[in-house]
């Protein structure tokens, strides 16, 4: 049994069904007792000593049920529990009939009448019933009248009837069967939209459903859950959002089926945060914190367990609205952007995010913006470049594919193995869809392409020595013509590590020069979003090239690169400040961080034939090793 730390609540569990030690984020005390009709034997484990069975009367007594049993004798019930006849009998324990509000209790208490009988008879079904015959959406004709008592058995073990919840199930009389109930269960004999159509405090709601057309589902047979809004929850949102969204007809059938949850959820099933799919098709987080029950984490709920035929409706306090809902802006809003949506605003751009185009809004996560972010004519500029002109999923891009922003460029898809990239920018959480356009949440700031490789060099001091060196080795049209490269270009600082007469040497000698830019040249686009723990880029010329990535710093063959995705229209360049040369192989990597030998052009293949070698000796090792097994074996 676990029973929250400070209060009576208690919970009879099993292997199964077992709540982590909390239960609605308060921690438990396990303890053990024994089942009502069993008892402990000294120094034997347990409670193996089992009591003989007596009727329904008596059994409430044993189970702590007095005050059921104390009205049982005042209604004239206990002929009828005490005789022949085999009932289940769900009996509210002591705090459910001292939970009553007063008024209630007075009208049927006050006077030896038939109110109490009734009552009583309505928690009686005439058939014994286990906890496990229970299932879950069944219902069975009670004592009083037929009308029926509701069941719900959910997957964590917790079975309520009219959501009140078995405390002590299985509690067996010679009569019947007895089951604690944690509160006093009423009849039930309206429908949902009965509920909502005689409370004034859904009188917003109601009209609501009236214009969506949704009135018919809440009078269907079925077994839903509302949240429903009251009319104070629909006055805190904006006015104009509020006439927005009563006004289309596709956004106010959303809303509204984002209330709706696909089965009945009474509170008292709820132990701890759970998904839960809505007719609208996205999930809302159903949870509790100690004795509230929360939506999407918030303790919104007013009034819980309001019961129809066909369903369960708990108030709330707050409209919740889903994403399909929303405008463009309202999903910035929402999301970790703020600055981003500042700098949309202020760039001119809100009549665009919040009508009715078909748009995809590239909003970069606030830690992408560096320093402090002022409106300039080019940062007006660049926002217009993050909104693409189609609403799009993210799902149905693919590599190579163009997008078209408002401001009139052109974006390239990269599909990498672990990345989903547009330009330098990868995709760092999922998309949020709205009623018009979609939210990409990217992990940078864009930086649109802006001329070709060789452009990008020429427009960069730090590159003035690689670009004399491509013109020397010939390779400017090569790094002109169109395509997709990704150069880790050396900087001037690079070149300087090398010692004078060998970079002489180098820059006179066309051929060793290209061999050697050719190993920091590869085919295909790489930005750095798409470089995993263990990348290869094959380059133009040699073996492979190694990258990977530590603390947020990508690194070509164990060279750091000092500067990632400089976009160009036929590539990107990565500048480096060393020059790239071959890892040597696994065996003499430590050796690989001592000095850097002399580069030459062959250098690759000196590598593979080391590998050769390596691979020769580990075959004679693998021999030798065998032959020694089997001399052992004979």
């Amino acid at each position: 049994m676990q029973q929250l730390k400070g209060t009576d609540k208690k919970y009879f569990t099993n292997c199964k069904q077992w709540y982590h030690r909390k239960i609605c984020g308060q921690p438990t005390v396990i303890t053990y007792e024994c089942c009502p009709g069993y008892e402990k034997i000294p120094g034997e484990k347990g409670c193996p000593a089992a009591l003989p069975l007596v009727n329904i009367y008596n059994t409430l007594g044993v189970v702590g049920a007095t005050t059921t049993k104390m009205y049982s004798e005042r209604a004239k019930l206990r002929e009828e529990i005490e005789g022949p006849g085999s009932f289940t009998f769900f009996a509210p324990s002591n705090e459910a009939w001292a939970a009553l509000p007063a008024e209630i209790l007075d009208a049927l208490v006050s006077n030896v009448n038939i109110e109490l009988l009734n009552a009583l008879h309505y928690h009686m079904v005439n058939r014994r019933l286990t906890s496990e015959e229970l299932k879950h959406g069944s219902s069975f004709p009670s004592m009083y009248q037929d009308s029926h008592v509701h069941i719900h058995h959910y997957s964590n073990g917790i079975v309520t009837v009219n959501c009140a919840r078995l405390i002590k199930p299985d509690q067996h009389a010679t009569n019947g069967i007895v089951h604690v109930v944690d509160r006093v269960i009423t009849a039930v004999s309206n429908d949902m939209q009965s509920i909502i159509d005689v409370d004034d405090d859904l009188e917003t709601l109601r009209t609501a459903f009236a214009a969506a057309g949704l009135s018919a589902i809440l009078e269907n047979e079925g077994q839903y859950t509302i949240f429903a809004p009251t009319n104070e929850a629909f006055e805190k949102i904006p006015q104009e959002t509020l006439n927005r969204i009563l006004g289309d007809p596709v956004a106010l059938r959303d809303l509204l089926n984002y209330h709706i949850l696909k089965n009945m959820q009474c509170a008292e099933s709820i132990v701890s945060g759970t998904p839960m799919e809505t007719l609208q098709g996205t999930m809302l987080e159903v949870g509790c914190d100690g004795d509230q029950m929360t939506l999407n984490g918030k303790a919104i709920i007013t009034k819980k367990d309001q019961l129809g035929t066909n369903g369960v409706i708990h108030y709330i306090s707050e409209l919740l609205i889903p994403d399909s809902a929303k405008t463009l802006l309202e999903l910035a809003e929402g999301s970790s952007v703020s600055v981003a949506t500042k700098l949309f605003v202020e760039a001119g751009l809100s009549s665009h995010l919040t009508g009715s185009e078909a748009l995809t809004m590239l909003a970069p996560l606030d830690e992408a913006f560096k320093g402090d972010v002022t409106m300039t004519p080019s940062m007006r500029k660049l926002m217009t470049n993050h909104i693409v002109k189609q609403q799009l999923s993210s799902k149905s891009l693919y590599h190579g594919q163009e997008l078209e922003t408002l401001g009139g460029l052109r974006l390239r898809v990269f599909v990498y193995r672990n990345n989903l990239c547009i330009e330098n920018a990868c995709i760092a959480a999922h998309d949020k869809t709205g009623r018009y356009g979609s939210m990409f949440t990217v992990d940078k700031v864009l930086t649109p392409p802006m001329g070709t490789v060789m452009d990008v060099l020429k427009a960069d001091d730090r590159f003035s020595l690689l670009v004399g060196a491509i013109q020397t080795a010939g390779m400017t049209e090569l790094l002109n013509q169109q395509g997709a490269l990704t150069f880790f270009a050396p900087t001037n600082a690079a070149f300087s590590t090398l010692p004078q007469a060998e970079l002489n040497k180098l820059m006179r000698n066309p051929q060793e020069l290209s061999a050697v830019l050719r190993y920091h040249l590869a085919d295909g686009m790489l930005v750095s979003g798409g470089v995993g723990s263990h990348t290869r880029l094959k380059p133009l010329q040699g073996d492979k090239l190694e990258l990977g990535v530590r603390n947020y710093t990508v690194y070509v063959n164990k060279v750091p690169v000092a500067d990632a995705d400089l976009m160009a229209t036929n590539g990107v360049v990565y500048a480096v400040n060393n020059i790239i040369k071959p890892l040597p192989p696994k065996g003499d990597r430590e050796q690989a961080d001592g000095p850097a030998a002399p580069l030459r052009p062959d250098a690759s293949f000196q590598a593979d034939a080391r590998s050769f070698r390596n691979d020769d000796l580990f075959q004679k090792v693998i021999r030798s090793r065998s032959s020694r097994m089997m001399t052992q074996q004979n």
